[in-house]
């Protein structure tokens, strides 16, 4: 049995009892044989199996953070079970006392095992070494030894091979060059693991370093880029960006080329320095607590944080709620801390191993091909930017800077040697930097000059300059917001961001966004608008709302950023301001005058309308890279040509008379085979709001269901119409029947049965009693219809508005929250707004989002003898904004508080009672 590879969570005799579980199966060997012998050594070791880990599991919950304890302890518990099956495969099942030299047998833990690094459900990779071709005993002791190690539920890796088969194997691929040098002895014929180790060293690990650095390097960059950014909210613990097969990769290959058997070795080398191996250290401890946490939690071997075991690994490592942020929040931000630090380490590090190994160039090259040619006080090593004189170089400060803007200027990247001296430098950066001029202006040159601000804010945000420079920022550096909507960590989301606007500005998005795209071309003054992205977020993680805070912050923060009196109050404009173009075109009726009236009073000036057009564009658009569509385009498109035409023609000639006769003059052009007669009635059967609400495409199928309606003469008769209005990324669903109570929560329970996600909904009644009832919606990818399903899902929706389905009972079994969205807390919030609409009172729900929900809502609203004019939906992930516009029985505005709260009461209910449905 092989020592501790170093100190353990608890007292190893608690973990395995090598002694009393060896002398208890020689005990056994007495009375049994064969099969019953194997049967009771198994039934033996899953009892110590079980102990130990629950040994293990028990001093883990007592030290959460005591990581490398607890893989050391996994590996012990694993030894011991390895070589006691080896000790009663070969000993006890199959005696040898006299072999012969070819039935040897060594056998060797190898890959993270070979490490000594276990978490608690890793695989048990093992090596059975043969001098020779393997013989019928040692297939024998192989095969028993396996059988009782997979009758313990072990995942149990294996291969059988000779020293020749490893030095071959080895040379020709890398995977299994790189599970040799891993290799651990465990037991079996120790001159034969002797010979292996020196043949390894002699024979395989000699070879060319540079291949073994260019492999691994590939594999690395391979797995980013499946993996994704490093700053996705659900990362991979192990094979993500910042990740542990990040460290691994550095160990490899330093033990590749150094021979060390612990990076703590790489110190005296020259390496690493002491700070970066203390980063290293805590940032590797944090990834082990973090990833044996997560297999505990699960119960299992799984590597993927997602929402729900998150909220589980921070309460097991003693995470609290914090004033304006979750336990779970508080915990990911250290965990996209440690990710950014093992990412900065490992690349510095590894380019500086890559340089010290790369093959000069060939002599003809190295004479034609030019070099970048740069400023003075730089030199070009191996294609990346160093400092030539570093001890100088820092002697004016503003270095740190212009460091980058060189970099910029030469598109090349920093070497990993200036990297560390800026990383060893951030002190440098106080107050008086921060507001001397000459700096200001050189940090807003980088964001504004060289037109790839992305690339410098986030080499600045992971080097620690950006927070050193406007240390406002630091608090929001790696923090996640837990929830579904936001894909990245806050920095990551405002890098993403104004990444966005310099696509926009460069042209490569004019056939997606044409609108931005004219607004930028037609002059926006960049400065503030870029500094208005950088601060946008930077109140968030605090109990206040988040742009007020955030407009307190940036009134400080612009003008030491080198921007006048003006442009910093448009900056502290935009933060305070900045979700209400999105809000206002997601969360109300823009077909309504008065949210045009009303928006275009917040927003006074067409200047400040285009800023804000390309803030909020940049800003949904950089949430993640599923999170714009063309239904958010339309919806803004239309808010700004509406807001424009209002600030530059007066808000007076915009009324609802305007629209509707420009509405029927619409109509009459779309209908030419239509008699006058027919125009007319068509015309004056319905009410302005009607006119002003829909698109003459939908004004033009009401026109037709309802003639066809009155052709058909039958009082029960209903029409359905599903069309695709690819402008807005969705299926317009038209219905057309006579009008009667609650039949806007039926077609809600008939869409909802069908999977359909609604995204706007109008419900318009006619003065000869018909309704026609526009719904918008999409597939469950937030996509309209496919055309060949439009059938099929007519016919379900009819059958439901029929009666031969019951809506209620058919969602109880469909209506429910998944799993792994079950750990989102989303507090419900109603609102009564009397001022945002000239008729309507406007009810605003905002809630946790389920499939069933605006059934239920509506359903509440119907039963209160409530008239739905009209639905606007807006999904944020897992929460859900749902805005009524209604009025009472008596086409009144619901004015007395009374009968808000007892509204309120009833829709709270609903949203309760269905969260429990879902839940259950």
């Amino acid at each position: 049995m092989p020592k501790p590879l170093g100190s353990l969570i608890c007292d190893p005799n608690a973990i395995f009892d090598t002694e009393a579980v060896r002398f208890r199966i020689i005990e056994l060997s007495q009375d049994l044989q064969g099969p019953e012998f194997r049967s009771a050594v198994v039934a033996l070791l899953r009892d110590a199996n079980t102990a130990g880990r629950a040994a293990i599991a028990e001093a883990f919950e007592l030290q959460p953070f005591a990581a490398r304890e607890l893989a050391r302890s996994y590996t012990f518990l694993t030894d011991g079970l390895v070589t006691t099956a080896l000790m009663a495969a070969s000993e006890i099942l199959h005696p040898n006392a006299t072999p012969t030299t070819s039935e040897r047998i060594s056998v060797f833990a190898v890959g993270g095992y070979g490490r000594g690094e276990m978490a608690p459900f890793s695989d048990v990779d093992l090596l059975f070494l043969t001098p020779y071709k393997i013989t019928a005993w040692a297939e024998s002791v192989i095969e028993s030894m396996l059988y009782i190690l997979w009758d313990l539920r072990l995942k149990v890796g294996h291969s059988s091979r000779t020293i020749r088969d490893c030095i071959r194997l080895g040379g020709e691929d890398f995977t299994i060059r790189t599970a040799m040098l891993e290799n651990r002895f465990l037991a079996g014929h120790a001159p034969l693991a002797a010979e292996l180790e020196a043949r390894l060293a002699k024979d395989l690990f000699s070879k060319e370093a540079k291949e073994f650095i260019d492999a691994k390097l590939a594999e690395r960059d391979a797995r980013h880029l499946k993996q994704g950014e490093r700053y996705m909210v659900e990362p991979n613990v192990k094979e993500g960006k910042g990740g542990l097969r990040d460290l691994q990769s550095l160990f490899w290959i330093a033990k590749y080329l150094y021979q060390v058997q612990d990076v703590a070795e790489l110190v005296p080398l020259g390496l690493f320095r002491p700070e970066e191996f203390d980063f290293f250290a805590k940032a590797e401890n944090f990834l082990w607590a973090v990833r044996a946490h997560l297999h505990l939690t699960a119960g299992r071997a799984t590597e993927h944080l997602t929402f729900d075991t998150q909220v589980q690994v921070a309460e097991r490592m003693g995470y609290v709620d914090t004033s304006g942020r979750r336990a779970v929040e508080v915990f990911m931000q250290d965990y996209f801390r440690h990710a950014t630090q093992v990412g900065d380490v490992t690349r510095i590090l590894l380019s500086k191993l890559e340089d010290g190994h790369l093959k000069s160039e060939p002599l003809l090259e190295r004479i034609f091909r030019r070099k970048p040619r740069v400023k003075s006080g730089y030199k070009v090593t191996h294609n990346r930017l160093e400092i030539a004189e570093p001890e100088t170089y820092l002697r004016d400060k503003l270095n740190l800077l212009r460091l980058f803007e060189e970099a910029l200027r030469t598109g090349m990247l920093l070497h990993p040697d200036s990297m560390r001296l800026v990383r060893a430098n951030l002190g440098l950066i106080d107050d008086e930097m921060r507001n001397d001029p000459v700096a200001q202006k050189i940090f807003l040159d980088l964001l504004l000059k060289h037109g790839n601000p992305e690339r410098v804010l986030r080499r600045m945000n992971e080097l620690g300059v950006l927070s050193a420079f406007v240390p406002e920022f630091e608090p929001i550096v790696a923090m996640m917001q837990f929830n579904m909507y936001h894909s990245y960590t806050v920095d990551e989301h405002t890098i993403q961001v104004i990444s966005n606007f310099s696509a926009i500005e460069r042209g490569e998005l004019e056939e997606e966004l044409p609108l931005s795209s004219e607004r930028i071309k037609q002059g926006v003054n960049r400065k503030v608008l870029i500094i208005a992205m950088l601060l946008h977020d930077i109140g968030k993680g605090r109990p206040q709302d988040h742009s007020i805070l955030g407009a307190q912050i940036a009134r400080k923060v612009a003008p030491r950023l080198g921007l006048n009196k003006a442009e910093s109050e448009t900056v502290e404009w935009l933060v305070r301001y900045h979700l209400l173009m999105s809000d206002t075109a997601q969360k109300r009726d823009i077909a309504d005058p008065r949210t045009i009236r009303d928006f275009a009073k917040a927003v006074q000036t067409v200047k400040r309308l285009d800023l804000l057009l390309l803030l909020t564009v940049c800003d949904i658009r950089g949430v993640g890279p599923d999170t714009w569509n063309n239904w958010k385009a339309v919806l803004l498109r239309a808010l700004y040509s509406q807001t424009r035409e209002a600030l530059e023609n007066g808000l007076e000639a915009f009324n609802r008379e305007h629209r509707g006769a420009e509405a029927k003059k619409r109509l009459r052009a779309a209908l030419p085979d239509w008699d006058k007669a027919a125009i007319k009635r068509e015309t004056s059967r319905h009410y302005p709001p009607y006119w002003q609400g829909l698109h003459v495409t939908a004004h033009v199928d009401f026109a037709r269901m309802l003639q066809k309606l009155d052709e058909l003469d039958d009082p029960s008769a209903m029409l359905v119409q599903l069309h695709p209005d690819e402008d807005r990324d969705a299926t317009r669903a038209s219905f057309v029947m006579p009008d009667h109570p609650g039949i806007f929560a039926r077609i809600a329970g008939a869409l909802a049965l069908v999977g359909a996600n609604v995204v706007d909904a109008r419900s318009y009644t006619t003065k000869d009693g018909f309704v026609t009832d526009a719904f918008w919606i999409q597939d469950a990818d937030g996509h309209p219809y496919e055309l060949s399903r439009l059938p099929r899902l007519r016919k379900m929706i009819e059958k439901t508005l029929n009666g031969e389905v019951i809506a209620r009972d058919a969602l109880k079994s469909r209506d429910k929250i998944k799993k792994r969205e079950r750990a989102f807390q989303v507090p419900t919030h109603i609102l009564f707004d009397n001022e945002g609409s000239d008729i309507y009172t406007i009810i605003e729900v905002d809630t946790r989002d389920r499939p069933g929900l605006l059934y239920d809502l509506a359903r509440a609203l119907a039963a209160s003898n409530v008239y739905v004019a009209n639905a606007v939906i807006a999904t944020f992930g897992e929460q859900v904004v749902d805005s009524f516009y209604v009025k009472d029985m008596f086409g009144l505005k619901y004015h007395s508080v009374a009968k808000q709260q007892a509204l309120e009461k009833k829709l709270r209910e609903a949203i309760s009672e269905g969260a429990k449905r879902a839940d259950t």
